[in-house]
């Protein structure tokens, strides 16, 4: 095995690199970070054989070329719909391939989608903080931000012929505008009329989208209080509400504390389709209950455990699967 080294030709804002996250600090104020999509960051890994959690790359709408300067590295794309240009084919994602030394590969954005990861067989070479790769966008913490002309090393590089090929798409996860949620913790400091409107209402995502959360465009909401309670520990999923009146769910990079009272939190299961929308779709909530809400992750992570295992089955190499199919289908008898 050698060191594989790809030139970044391009990179859009907010491609960074990105494990599973850097859990257990939020009493210190370090957010979890990790994957946008965790489901499709899970898939790529699994996809390619890889432990949990390995070191990728997240692509955001804003794109990456790069270039394979040497050795040859076989890598996963999951997530969304981005459209992939590699050794002059195209696809629309969710795909593993293995690229060459003088091959470029593009990953921009395609039909749907907001976030696309690219693992690899190998070891990305990326800064660590506090024992992660994952990059916190507003500090720039752990392995950062891909910038263009830079250049990155994955060592012990493989070639995995028996991965190479599509990705079968989860067929557990919610579609759809309808957001699942829990009220609270401080709906109580909303008027009557707010929770009807919150619950009632469709909301648009607004281009004020980042790692960090994205802002609501609709029905203002109402406080019957004033913004004065304490500040207290932020969960991914709080629906947060400014003195405006304006909701913003918060996702990975979210603060861990703050004063703004939450409306609602989305629950687990379905931040990973809210996040792969884009700026102008729609989005709309459906109250459920606390224990509805832990009956359906434990369900939810049911589905993803199973589905990784299935994801994770090598298909064979090429004479493996040649030997698997039926090539003389159709053969007739020599007297016919």
């Amino acid at each position: 095995m050698s060191d594989a080294t790809l030139a970044v030709h391009f990179a859009g804002a907010l491609v960074t690199l990105q494990d599973g996250g850097r859990p257990g600090h939020l009493r210190y104020g370090v957010a979890a970070s990790g994957p946008m999509d965790r489901v499709a960051f899970a898939a790529a890994n699994a996809a390619l054989g890889n432990i949990a959690n390995k070191t990728a790359i997240e692509v955001s709408l804003g794109g990456l070329i790069v270039e394979c300067k040497s050795a040859s590295i076989t890598l996963a794309i999951a997530g969304g719909d981005f459209m992939i240009e590699h050794a002059g084919a195209k696809t629309n994602g969710w795909t593993i391939l293995t690229l060459r030394e003088g091959e470029r590969l593009s990953v921009r954005v395609g039909s749907a989608g907001s976030w696309a990861y690219i693992a690899f067989a190998g070891n990305v070479v990326a800064n660590e903080w506090l024992g992660h790769a994952a990059t916190h966008s507003t500090s720039g913490f752990g392995g950062g931000a891909i910038q263009t002309g830079q250049k990155i090393v994955v060592e012990h590089a493989e070639i995995r012929e028996d991965r190479e090929g599509q990705i079968e798409q989860p067929d557990f996860i919610p579609s759809g505008m309808r957001m699942r949620v829990v009220m609270g913790p401080q709906d109580r400091w909303f008027r009557t009329e707010a929770i009807e409107a919150f619950k009632n209402s469709r909301y648009s995502l607004t281009n004020n989208y980042d790692r960090m959360g994205v802002r609501l465009e609709g029905e203002h909401l109402a406080l019957d209080a004033a913004l004065s309670i304490p500040s207290e520990p932020i969960v991914r999923g709080s629906v947060q509400v400014s003195g405006e009146g304006v909701p913003t769910i918060l996702l990975a990079d979210h603060h861990t504390t703050g004063g703004y009272p939450k409306i609602a939190t989305v629950i687990s299961a379905d931040i990973n389709v809210l996040v792969q929308k884009r700026c102008g779709q729609e989005v709309a909530f459906d109250a459920i209950s606390s224990e509805e809400a832990v009956k359906i992750a434990r369900q939810f992570s049911q589905d993803v455990s199973d589905y990784l295992d299935s994801v994770s089955v090598p298909r064979g190499n090429l004479q493996q699967r040649l030997m698997q199919q039926n090539l003389i289908s159709g053969v007739v008898g020599s007297d016919e």
